[in-house]
């Protein structure tokens, strides 16, 4: 069986770390709280946005297959429990409503485990 490679600190491209963290920005342990909860509820939200788009077949602003009548219909806020804190998204939806997303679940309030764990696995199954 093959091994999987742990991602390193490395692979994050350095474009990205100075944004966050640049050699002259000094930062309180609350400043990282808050960058990396922003930066959680952003990946999140772009996945959930992608398994949306993998349901529908089309990608935002794109045509619309024509033997489909289900679209996009916004976003539903929802606040999850998770090891971090609570961690307030916003939820894309579909006009039928058969959205079923594999993240977080419909109804599914309480985040067990990491959320980045999840994001892991999610991301390696696509």
């Amino acid at each position: 069986m093959p091994r999987t490679r742990k991602p390193k600190a490395t692979d994050v491209p350095e474009e990205i770390l100075d944004h966050f963290a640049g050699p002259a920005r000094a930062m309180s342990q609350t400043d990282v709280d808050a960058i990396t909860k922003r930066f959680k509820k952003a990946l999140v939200e772009r996945l959930l946005g992608g398994e949306l788009t993998h349901h529908l077949g089309y990608p935002p602003g794109g045509d619309k297959p024509p033997d489909t009548s289900n679209q996009r219909n916004g976003t539903s806020g929802k606040t999850v429990l998770t090891d971090d804190g609570p961690l307030k998204l916003d939820i894309p939806r579909d006009r039928d409503g058969t959205f079923e997303p594999q993240l977080i679940g419909k109804h599914e309030r309480r985040v067990t485990g990491a959320v980045t764990t999840r994001v892991w696995r999610c991301t390696r199954a696509a």
